[in-house]
């Protein structure tokens, strides 16, 4: 009940008074601004989970995501979905101003290899590499399938 409480209320006044997770790494580029981001575990143990975020740019000159990578994990690619059917993305274009987000049923990080002890309710991190060798990590809420899901709901990878 106080989440939906607080979603009542007014603007948080700063970051550190929200909910979400947003963080400006240490390593990137003034203006660059992460949130929303979870890692959604499989159903089936052995199979890829999903990572969903926003990435904002609010800096000056235009960024490419070339790479995100999951502590711990084997490995980590982002994905598109579209008409049904799910394809690698090699890179994104993020604008001045504008922000990409990783949804279900749209781009969307796949994990393959979790690790182990990842479990719903603890933590992940996420890092985001850039064309130019910039990183900007942030953390991931783990949670268990069965939420919003929307077009993902049921794919098999």
């Amino acid at each position: 009940m106080a989440l939906a409480l607080g979603a009542c209320g007014k603007e948080p006044d700063s970051p550190t008074a929200s909910n979400e997770a947003t963080l400006t790494g240490p390593d990137a580029k003034p203006g660059l601004v992460a949130s929303d981001g979870k890692l959604v575990l499989p159903v089936i143990a052995r199979r890829p989970a999903a990572v969903y975020f926003t990435v904002r740019n609010d800096g000056a000159e235009p960024v490419t995501l070339a790479a995100v990578s999951i502590l711990g994990a084997g490995k980590a690619e982002m994905h598109e979905t579209k008409g049904g059917s799910m394809g690698k993305v090699d890179s994104l274009p993020v604008d001045p101003g504008a922000s990409v987000v990783f949804a279900p049923g749209g781009l969307h990080v796949m994990v393959f290899d979790l690790p182990a002890a990842l479990k719903a309710g603890g933590k992940a991190e996420l890092t985001m590499t850039f064309s130019d060798g910039d990183k900007l990590s942030m953390p991931l809420a783990v949670e268990a399938m069965g939420g919003d899901m929307g077009d993902m709901e049921g794919m098999h990878h």
